[in-house]
């Protein structure tokens, strides 16, 4: 009892000024951790949405295509993401308890993790690219999502090993060769996601369809890492001898803090894949503008996303450094922030949403048809943010399964079933009403475990 007194004793005593301070130095810290994520992501998306204008010149078939072939190319591939965010507390927490050796050491563990489970995943995409005709998809679209995923899937090991290095990178706040990494794959991608897509007639070159955007994506990817990667090969604590070695114990540490996430990405996830095959057999006009309107959020979430990654840091050094009134303020901090930007994305989704779809797409019919999901994803924007930044708290803190549990009742057992529900009546967009109160649920139960969980110390993972 003393002891939780004499820590909340430097609130009450310092006042509201003492807390403005404490929540502006946070402010300042987050925002400088998460600048270089934010545009890391965004320029990570400005490299799908590249695709999407490309493929979009092609028509409806086309978008549809790489639509679907994203949706099942991602599904599986955060499945490996959600493992290699294991690392997360592992670095973060290892940086703030002024540790590097282990904070190596888990980068070399989390590189050993993403090459073991790139080799099943990259099956399962093979096996799904067959399964296409079984899934919903549109008569006309199937041989291009089968040749889309054929190309994409060899991108995938350079991608996980991509988000190890950030994972590394960002935990020990040397962010700049991420950052350059991105502008210099979106350099490389336009003209040649051009060239294989469409191709330069008056060169004599022939374009390749949905399957040149595939391989130009792979090629992104691959100029990614390399580039990102690169202040890795200086790094003085990996050329200590024997940091690089096969540590089974901390690779299986990874794994067991990463798998839960993995499975509640991939929940979370299969909800809005399942959604994109609903909305699918509606037709491809219907998918199109699904696509076009999922591409325009997306851009936001990438915002909340860097945020997030941010605040998992920050709530990680703190539980690293024995900081309890720090940890709880990093993750309200950033739970805030996400909310308060997802708000401002919320309204100008509402003020022009035929313009942001115009800026992907010429085809009128595919810009009205993508006017209905923009409303309702103008409607989600604050949920999205919270439940975004919220498991990013608690991935910091180490708390990766009850994520799972949250996404698993939010998208499954509420979101999912009440689209079905409204279908009827609805229409396509009703998929998206359903998603948008799992991710409400989501954003509520998280938060509130964060808030809960942090009432005391943490211990480290």
């Amino acid at each position: 009892m003393s002891a939780s007194a004499n820590e909340r004793a430097p609130i009450d005593e310092g006042g509201e000024a003492d807390v403005a301070t404490r929540v502006r130095g946070e402010l300042s810290a987050l925002g400088r951790l998460a600048s270089p994520l934010i545009l890391t992501n965004l320029g990570n998306m400005a490299l799908a949405l590249v695709d999407v204008a490309v493929v979009g010149r092609l028509g409806e078939t086309a978008i549809a295509a790489a639509g679907l072939g994203n949706a099942i190319f991602f599904t599986t591939t955060l499945f490996g993401l959600g493992v290699l965010f294991g690392l997360d507390p592992l670095l973060a927490q290892a940086i703030g308890a002024k540790e590097p050796r282990r904070a190596a050491r888990a980068l070399v563990a989390g590189t050993y993790a993403a090459l073991m489970v790139s080799v099943p995943l990259s099956l399962i995409i093979l096996a799904l690219s067959h399964a296409v005709p079984h899934l919903g998809a549109p008569a006309e679209a199937i041989e291009s999502t089968r040749d889309y995923l054929h190309a994409r899937v060899v991108s995938l090991a350079p991608f996980l090993l991509l988000m190890t290095a950030r994972a590394y990178l960002q935990a020990v706040g040397k962010t700049s060769s991420l950052v350059l990494g991105v502008v210099i794959a979106n350099v490389v991608n336009l003209p040649v996601a051009w060239i294989l897509t469409i191709g330069v007639p008056s060169w004599g070159i022939e374009g390749h369809g949905v399957l040149g955007a595939g391989l130009a994506s792979a090629i992104a990817t691959t100029v990614q890492l390399l580039v990102s990667a690169w202040p890795l090969l200086r790094d003085e604590e990996l050329r200590v001898e024997g940091a690089r070695a096969f540590d089974a114990v901390l690779v299986k540490r990874v794994l067991e803090l990463g798998s839960p996430i993995g499975f509640q990405i991939v929940l979370e996830a299969g909800s809005f894949a399942v959604v994109t095959f609903v909305v699918g057999g509606f037709g491809t006009r219907p998918l199109s503008g699904h696509q076009i309107a999922l591409s325009v959020v997306s851009c936001t979430f990438q915002v909340a996303l860097g945020i997030s990654a941010a605040t998992s840091v920050r709530v990680g050094t703190a539980i690293g450094r024995g900081d309890v009134r720090a940890t709880r303020l990093s993750g309200l901090v950033g739970i805030a922030s996400g909310t308060t930007f997802m708000i401002a994305s919320a309204i100008v989704l509402f003020a022009i949403p035929r313009e942001l779809a115009r800026a992907l797409t010429d085809d009128a019919h595919v810009i009205e048809a993508s006017l209905p999901f923009m409303f309702v994803a103008a409607c989600f924007q604050l949920g999205d943010g919270a439940q975004t930044v919220a498991q990013g708290a608690l991935r910091g803190a180490g708390d990766t399964r009850f994520p799972l549990f949250v996404n698993l009742v939010g998208h499954w057992l509420i979101g999912l079933p009440l689209g079905f529900v409204l279908l009827a009546g609805l229409g396509p967009e009703a998929m998206w009403w359903g998603l948008s109160a799992g991710l409400f649920t989501v954003a509520t139960l998280a938060t509130a475990r964060f808030v809960v969980l942090t009432k005391k110390a943490i211990a480290r993972v």
